[in-house]
């Protein structure tokens, strides 16, 4: 039998997934074992699987036919401290988030963090060279991860509803 925590994030993983589905009127589904088959020390089965099962097993959320360059990540937790932005620089728990992404990631993904914390909201982290030439947002922190890529954070409704179509066009075009 499960945890609970696996059971929380699996189940935000669903939440996600209908979100996607109803905002685009199209499949898009939790990925069994949340990515588990290709993520961190699996990395060595991406050789032997052909492209699409590569996109169907990576990261937690599956996308409809045609969003070859979509990878996202879901986490779902009681806290998350963002007070170390302010004091620290690093965040070690959001560190472990980037690196699950990127670990699956491929030249021309549009990689996603999507975040959920009790009574804090939910969050979406992108890559911060997509502001403003691809997506828009009304607010957002700057962070900077461990290998010096930087990331915007901002707030999951605003972010859905400023980039619908940017998100759409760049999961099937690929980031240029």
């Amino acid at each position: 039998m499960p945890n609970k925590s696996k059971i929380k994030g699996s189940t935000f993983e669903r939440e996600v997934a209908k979100d996607l589905s109803d905002l685009y009127n199209e499949s898009f589904i939790r990925v069994a074992n949340s990515g588990a088959y290709v993520g961190g020390a699996n990395y060595h089965r991406v050789n032997t699987l052909s492209e699409g099962q590569v996109q169907s097993s990576r990261g937690d959320i599956q996308p409809p036919d045609g969003w070859s360059f979509f990878n996202c990540e879901c986490k779902s937790y009681s806290d998350f401290p963002f007070h170390q932005l302010l004091f620290q620089g690093k965040i070690p728990i959001l560190e472990k988030f980037l690196s699950q992404l990127m670990d699956v990631a491929k030249p021309g993904d549009l990689n996603l963090l999507i975040m959920k914390f009790n009574r804090k909201g939910k969050y979406v982290v992108f890559e911060n060279n997509l502001l403003n030439k691809h997506i828009k947002t009304n607010r957002y922190v700057s962070y900077t991860d461990e290998h010096n890529n930087t990331w915007a954070i901002t707030g999951y409704r605003d972010f859905w509803q400023l980039n619908k179509n940017s998100v759409q066009t760049l999961a099937n075009t690929g980031i240029l």
